[in-house]
């Protein structure tokens, strides 16, 4: 069986964060494990309150999962502070490990903010360096780059200036356009576009946690990174096709929707 590890935040309704990933690693027929970097209190209405985890404990956990149960691919979703980016790249570092998929969590599909300013930089420097793929959705990409996107004209500039920054892939998920729900893949100049109309479903908590995760089960399984994204994002269309109505605000999706 092939073993997954989450590195993010808990959301005690269980739309998003480590419950969301361990749903889709479940889904998938995978193993999964978690790192939880902090507690949310948090519902479909929005988030409100964050309760971070020590860095040392993080870094105790993972530790703990890399020394004894090994991980075919890491997803990584809410690091809400700078010191525990620093821990969890260097032990990333420290035990060689494969397979990442850094989802930039900023901003919750609320719009409540997930992560400190002073986090961004260290980010930006730490860890996303390390990704084997990195998939922001426009509002996170923006923030990353600098520059305001509204089109695929722009999604593509912005991916190039990522690359400039980065080794690996790009990711922008082109979910909050006006008119489609195009996602492009990026490296080294090579664009590739994932092309899908919106799903009509309001309910889209979580979304970006779990296209992350799939990303990482596909990689496991020794998909490429192109047909990772792809499979990973008939995953996410099918979850939300499910349609699925909880909560009061923003619901989540079905993850265990007859695949």
């Amino acid at each position: 069986m092939k073993k997954i590890l989450t590195i993010a935040g808990s959301d005690c309704s269980g739309g998003a964060g480590i419950q969301a990933d361990i749903k889709t690693i479940t889904a998938h027929g995978m193993y999964a494990m978690s790192v939880i970097t902090a507690l949310t209190a948090q519902n479909t209405t929005g988030v409100y309150g964050v309760s971070e985890a020590a860095p040392e404990f993080i870094g105790q956990q993972l530790d703990c999962v890399f020394t004894d149960i090994v991980p075919d691919a890491v997803k990584i979703g809410m690091l809400s502070n700078a010191k525990i980016i620093e821990v969890v790249a260097a032990k990333l570092l420290e035990y060689g490990a494969k397979n990442i998929v850094v989802d930039p969590v900023m901003i919750a599909t609320s719009g409540s903010k997930l992560i400190n300013d002073l986090a961004i930089d260290t980010l930006k420097t730490r860890l996303l360096p390390l990704a084997d793929i990195i998939t922001p959705n426009i509002p996170e990409a923006e923030i990353l780059c600098g520059m305001t996107i509204e089109t695929t004209a722009d999604m593509l500039e912005a991916a190039g200036l990522l690359s400039k920054m980065l080794p690996g892939y790009i990711l922008i998920k082109g979910g909050h356009l006006s008119d489609s729900a195009d996602d492009l893949l990026y490296l080294n100049k090579k664009p590739i576009w994932f092309r899908s109309v919106k799903v009509d479903n309001p309910n889209t908590h979580g979304t970006g946690c779990t296209l992350s995760s799939a990303i990482a089960c596909n990689l496991a399984d020794g998909n490429d990174m192109a047909a990772s994204v792809k499979n990973a994002k008939e995953y996410i269309i099918g979850a939300l096709k499910a349609n699925l109505n909880l909560g009061k605000g923003n619901g989540p999706l079905n993850h265990c929707f007859d695949l």
